[in-house]
């Protein structure tokens, strides 16, 4: 029996299954507006890193560095959401899990030595700037990708 066989076996009704794609099922559901939100984080956070980068690194280089650090954190997680498979949520948890201590350590950091942090971070203030957003997203992510894991 081939994959496409299992997929499209008959359940206890007797009607055909439609095969299911492996790549959409991080990104189905509450998933999607992970996606969304990832995708969206990615490209804030990149945007405002490589404007900083480019005009004013001198200033602030440990939170300009934080951010673009945020945007490929943001961007891996974006991209095995929409992979999908089991490999990808294990990645994209390990990813989440690390994405969360950074916003804590950044945010505890932020608040505990400001002069450090001339300038913000996505991180900074545990993501106040960003409506807390940056430290709600792993902990949501968490939580779904955990609950996606396949038996």
């Amino acid at each position: 029996m081939t994959d496409t066989d299992r997929t499209q076996a008959p359940d206890a009704a007797g009607a055909t299954a439609a095969p299911q794609s492996p790549s959409g099922r991080l990104a189905s559901g509450p998933g999607r507006m992970l996606v969304w939100f990832y995708g969206v984080f990615t490209v804030a956070a990149a945007s405002r890193s490589i404007v900083q980068m480019a005009t004013d690194f001198d200033r602030a280089p440990l939170a300009y560095v934080l951010s673009a650090v945020a945007a490929c954190v943001y961007g891996f997680i974006t991209y095995s959401l929409v992979r999908g498979g089991e490999g990808a949520r294990r990645a994209a948890l390990l990813c989440c899990a690390a994405e969360l201590a950074g916003v804590l350590i950044v945010g505890a950091w932020t608040l505990a030595d400001p002069s450090a942090f001339p300038d913000a971070t996505v991180w900074s203030d545990f993501g106040m700037g960003y409506v807390f957003i940056p430290v709600i997203l792993p902990v949501t992510g968490i939580l779904w990708l955990r609950r996606r894991r396949t038996l």
